[in-house]
């Protein structure tokens, strides 16, 4: 993948703004307790429906995920035009994975993307 170059303080800087924007607005849309949302980011996924809620918006407000529908493609660039190529690598492969096992976990549970 060609990935241009980019500032990463200044790349890391405008994502944090980006997702702590994202964070509010989902987190009040869908009254998520913020203890849970915490967790996400150490990789834990409780199975409420406020947390599944949360990830879909964040999801859909990241145009990786439309009406339920993981969409690869457009998430991949999304990731490759904002996110610092050194932790945006790992992301990519997921969504890769996911559109090559046509497989994938949204915030519905397991979804085909076939």
């Amino acid at each position: 993948m060609n990935r241009s170059a980019k500032s990463s303080d200044g790349t890391l800087d405008q994502m944090a703004k980006t997702s702590a924007m994202m964070r509010s607005v989902c987190m009040g849309k869908h009254k998520a307790d913020e203890a849970l949302i915490d967790g996400l980011g150490r990789g834990e996924f409780p199975d409420t429906k406020e947390i599944k809620c949360y990830a879909n918006c964040v999801l859909e407000m990241m145009q990786a995920m439309k009406k339920g529908k993981i969409m690869a493609d457009s998430a991949i660039k999304q990731i490759d035009l904002l996110i610092p190529t050194e932790i945006a690598e790992p992301t990519i492969k997921a969504f890769d994975g996911c559109r090559d096992s046509g497989k994938c976990w949204s915030s519905k549970g397991w979804i085909n993307m076939n």
